[in-house]
């Protein structure tokens, strides 16, 4: 009875861990989609985020990106709170951003 017992959290176990893996690789596809522009974190709105930054290629990114959530401010001082681009849709500034249409 022992062994069932472990067997089971065993399993269990392994399939948490599977699953993780698996939502870790779909995030990663789904963060690959970004194209860079800048627009969600209001490159063209005339107030970015404060963290916001261009790269010499022109692409934007972010250098906090993965402690992002949350509050943060703009350049002139106005706070919003940073979230999930999945959280923004169907409201992205742009149409022509690959998220707006992505399922």
């Amino acid at each position: 009875m022992v062994w069932d017992s472990w067997f089971m959290e065993y399993n269990s176990t392994m399939d948490e861990t599977e699953y993780s893996r698996k939502q870790e690789e779909e995030q990663a596809k789904y963060e690959a989609l970004c194209r860079r522009c800048g627009a969600c974190c209001g490159a063209f709105d005339g107030d970015p985020c404060e963290h916001l930054k261009k790269d010499e290629s022109g692409k934007y990114f972010c250098p906090i990106y993965d402690h992002r959530i949350g509050m943060h401010k703009t350049l002139s001082g106005k706070q919003f709170a940073c979230v999930p681009i999945r959280d923004l849709r169907p409201n992205l500034p742009f149409k022509s951003c690959v998220y707006f249409s992505h399922c």
